[in-house]
């Protein structure tokens, strides 16, 4: 194994167990700020994102994710539009993929609205490339966490975090015109 070859699998073992150690109350300290789940998904993903592309060596990390987090999340609410309808929650406290489609029990124009929201979903979730959909299907509906889906695949928690950040931006940018078409944004 070369110096260099050694330095990544080196620097990837830290970052994942940086991940491990603060990426519960990290997200703990996000959600506890931003009431949107997927928002607060969005955040985290975003600080691991930036701790993982620093090239400056990061002496107090726990202390440097937190200054990144606070700051994501002011500048989430100074561009955040506002809100037309309140979240559904579920039982848990959670929002889950179920609660942010329009209820099948509400109607006829309700459900003509879930089923173009599942179908463009559908459609957009097959024109991820496989990494990102596999990454993103395994999180989300399997509810399978980044280390479970690392140790299953064998791909580093960092190369899984960018994946389910990429997946997110691209299905968020395919599925506006629907969710506004639909009135659920």
């Amino acid at each position: 194994m070369s110096a260099a070859t050694a330095r990544k699998v080196d620097q990837d073992r830290w970052i994942s167990e940086v991940f491990a150690r603060e990426a519960t109350r990290l997200g703990q300290f996000i959600r506890g700020r931003v009431s949107d789940v997927g928002v607060a998904e969005d955040i985290l993903q975003d600080v691991f994102s930036e701790f993982i592309e620093s090239e400056r060596p990061i002496e107090q990390v726990g202390a440097w994710l937190f200054r990144v987090a606070r700051n994501r999340i002011t500048d989430w609410f100074r561009r955040k539009k506002p809100e037309t309808r309140a979240p559904r929650e579920s039982e848990g406290g959670d929002l889950s993929w179920e609660d942010t489609f329009p209820s099948p029990d509400a109607g006829p124009d309700e459900l003509y609205a879930r089923d173009r929201v599942l179908q463009k979903l559908a459609e957009a979730l097959a024109e991820l490339p496989e990494g990102q959909r596999s990454t993103f299907i395994a999180h989300e509906f399997d509810g399978l966490s980044f280390r479970e889906i690392a140790e299953l695949t064998g791909e580093s928690v960092n190369t899984l975090l960018s994946r389910k950040h990429a997946a997110v931006q691209s299905l968020r940018k395919k599925l506006r015109a629907v969710y506004a078409e639909a009135d659920l944004i």
